[in-house]
């Protein structure tokens, strides 16, 4: 068995067998779905060059790349587009973040609409407006009054839905009621056991708020989104919220696992009471404004269970960069949006447990002349990493290296 196949079986190991089987189905089907399924393997793999190792401390998501940016709901009802997934934050030099984006960046290659030398002007364009923004020494967030080409269309799509219509796509009508709708793409049957655990979380935490009546657990699936976490244990849940049928929410629960960084981390990292307060108190600190319902729920007999709650996001809510009729102009408008947002993100948590100021992050923006190239460097090192594993995937995988017993009814 290869080291790759034998890192990915063991990283993955104890995850409902349903959905890792269609992780492993997922990897096979591109370096850059690989190399988002494989954050561990990626930071593995990192290389100790000097401009990955030397750079300021700083907060980051720690799976930085195109899919980990999308539109939501913020906590205040309007809707925003930010870094979306903080699975694997923790404190690390800031250069982490960008070499895992750049590296998905040159992965990502066709679907780009970018050869080589397009992808390498991608690139630049990235640290450039990364560069730009901690200059400006101020966080900034992009919203749809602020947003401009696809960023902006996908956000007047977003206002533009209505609850009843998410509702309508992701549920289906029973009588004067709604039940989640398992169609085996976006969400699979609960057994009991499942339903009861989720359905005690959720009535320990609404014991906690204002109107514990919203939170009546109404019926619960167990979902399909992402690709590296497929397979941990993560719900969908349908709550009474303002009332049946069109008044009910959509919540999203999910196990906070330790972060993939956490064997590769030389600066101390605080002592979160669990890791779903470690996931969430950075998204409350990195974001502009906080997603609907975030909270870490703990188990008061498991704080090792402890899970994430936020509002739905439905994972078409992103940028779709490869969609006909796209151009290259309009791809690389995003990535700097994307890399504006990082850099807001770091400039927000600047000076927080341990990571350095903002005017060291100034400073360092400042220098991009010194080290942009030795970050992209870094990058393409890392990319073809990423295609030699992948390559090796798809042998094992192939041969049936990968294969997992079918699921127990």
């Amino acid at each position: 068995m290869s080291k790759v196949v034998e890192s990915i079986r063991s990283f993955n190991a104890g995850r409902d067998p349903e959905r890792l089987a269609m992780k492993y189905a997922h990897l096979r089907a591109s370096p850059f779905v690989f190399l988002r399924g494989t954050c561990h393997l990626f930071y593995d793999r990192l290389p100790h060059d000097a401009v990955l190792a030397g750079a300021p401390a700083g907060w980051l998501c720690g799976d930085a790349h195109l899919e980990n940016f999308g539109s939501y709901k913020g906590d205040n009802r309007l809707v925003y587009f930010d870094l979306n997934d903080f699975d694997e934050a923790a404190l690390a030099p800031v250069t982490w973040d960008l070499v895992r984006f750049l590296s998905n960046v040159l992965v990502a290659g066709d679907g780009l609409l970018a050869g080589a030398g397009k992808a390498d002007a991608l690139c630049k364009a990235f640290v450039d407006a990364y560069a730009g923004a901690l200059v400006a020494g101020k966080a900034r967030w992009i919203e749809r009054d602020t947003a401009n080409g696809l960023v902006r269309d996908l956000l007047g799509t977003l206002k533009a839905r209505s609850r009843s219509d998410l509702l309508d796509h992701r549920t289906d009508r029973k009588g004067r009621g709604r039940l989640i709708r398992c169609d085996g793409k976006r969400a699979l049957k609960a057994d009991d056991e499942a339903r009861a655990r989720v359905t005690r979380l959720i009535d320990t935490f609404a014991a906690t708020q204002d109107k514990p009546g919203f939170f009546k657990v109404l019926d619960v699936a167990r979902r399909i989104a992402g690709t590296g976490s497929l397979g941990v244990e993560r719900f969908i849940v349908l709550v009474e919220g303002k009332g049946s049928p069109d008044g009910n929410y959509l919540l999203d629960l999910k196990q906070a696992l330790p972060s993939s960084l956490s064997p590769h981390l030389k600066l101390a990292q605080p002592a979160w009471p669990s890791q779903a307060h470690r996931v969430v108190g950075l998204q409350r600190r990195m974001q502009a404004v906080s997603m609907a319902f975030l909270h870490p729920i703990v188990p008061a007999d498991d704080t090792a269970s402890s899970c994430v709650l936020r509002g739905l996001q439905p994972s078409e809510d992103r940028v779709s960069l490869g969609a006909a009729g796209t151009s290259l102009e309009q791809v690389r408008g995003v990535i700097g949006d994307m890399g504006q947002l990082i850099a807001w993100a770091q400039l927000r948590s600047a000076g927080r447990q341990g990571s350095a100021t903002a005017d060291a992050l100034v400073d360092f923006g400042g220098s991009a002349k010194s080290w942009g190239g030795d970050l992209l460097a870094a990058a393409h090192a890392c990319a073809a990493q990423v295609r030699s594993d992948w390559k090796d995937y798809c042998e094992a995988f192939d041969a049936g290296a990968m294969a997992l017993p079918p699921p127990k009814r």
